[in-house]
């Protein structure tokens, strides 16, 4: 997967998609709104079991239960932890459509490094044009698309200045 200026690159298709309010960052902080620049590896493909069927032989189920820690400096920080959980988090399976599948990139991960982001997910989007907390997101049929066709280590494309290609 590679990011353009026109949307996202994978397997010979390009996909509309929208980044993090913050733009491009080289130097990603945890709630700058930015979408950290790097070649990432897809790590962790989730799913609303509830919702959807499974994308992907390797996904694994958004249970009721999952969050993701975002609280930088808890030893938890940017993995995956369960609730009830008094530390900062984010909640995976949201009344929105947004995580009904998710892609985890390792952005900060596994051996997160305090106040360097966290939740670098691709997901859907609310709609074309509105920026995320610094994800990567897209249309619903698109990353149904994408999830049907990525595997574990997919490696995502983020360059530090974008070209037209």
């Amino acid at each position: 997967m590679v990011l353009t200026p026109t949307g996202l690159r994978f397997l010979g298709r390009r996909f509309p998609c929208t980044i993090g309010r913050g733009g491009i960052r080289a130097d990603k902080r945890e709630g700058d709104g930015g979408t950290p620049v790097g070649t990432h590896r897809i790590v962790g493909l989730f799913y609303r079991p509830d919702r959807i069927a499974v994308p992907n032989s390797w996904a694994e189920p958004i249970l009721p239960r999952d969050l993701w820690c975002d609280q930088s400096g808890d030893p938890h920080y940017n993995h995956l932890v369960q609730a009830p959980y008094s530390g900062g988090h984010e909640t995976l399976r949201r009344a929105d459509p947004l995580y009904d599948i998710v892609m985890v990139m390792d952005w900060n991960w596994p051996d997160a490094v305090p106040s360097k982001g966290s939740a670098i997910f691709i997901h859907g989007w609310r709609r074309p044009g509105y920026p995320t907390a610094g994800c990567i997101a897209f249309r619903r049929d698109h990353l149904r698309w994408i999830a049907e066709r990525v595997m574990p280590g997919t490696l995502v494309h983020v360059p530090g200045q974008i070209t037209v290609d």
